[in-house]
């Protein structure tokens, strides 16, 4: 997962409470563990505990070995926002040092110079737009799905 600055922002604000990259993502996490994942349409994507939401949009990505990502980070000497999914890490740094640590495998690859984001991991990568409270439909489909919703009218 990316941010936008608008989303850091937000993230700082409702959850984080804290400006640091890796405090930001720690808090992100845990969200993720406790969300539920909706698709709304091939390219937006919406993540809800039933209090907040998390809209993001599908990022496309490369599948690549390890090897065929450190030589194209190897020519990158400034510090970008570095994401492995996989292993929950979050870093600003130089690429080329953040992939030294990760483990061999293939994984999916996003970078933009031009924001300076890199993200590797096994997921699709995705972007965070923003973070909302969560519309009603969507706390209903986070609530557990044993229960019936009832009208306000009563039942039918």
């Amino acid at each position: 997962m990316l941010l936008t600055r608008h989303a850091r922002e937000r993230l700082v604000k409702r959850l984080a409470k804290k400006r640091r990259l890796e405090r930001i993502y720690a808090e992100l996490w845990d969200f993720l563990d406790r969300s539920r994942k909706i698709d709304v349409n091939e390219r937006v994507v919406i993540l809800t505990d039933g209090r907040k939401s998390l809209v993001c949009v599908r990022l496309e990505c490369e599948m690549l070995s390890l090897e065929e990502i450190r030589e194209r980070v190897s020519g990158i000497s400034e510090a970008y926002d570095c994401v492995f999914f996989d292993g929950r890490t979050a870093r600003h740094t130089v690429p080329r040092k953040f992939v030294e640590g990760l483990p061999e495998g293939r994984y999916r690859f996003y970078m933009n110079r031009e924001k300076k984001s890199l993200y590797i991991g096994s997921e699709e990568p995705l972007l965070v737009i923003t973070i909302r409270p969560a519309k009603r439909e969507e706390r209903n489909q986070a609530s557990s799905t044993g229960t019936t919703s009832m009208s306000p009218k009563g039942s039918s």
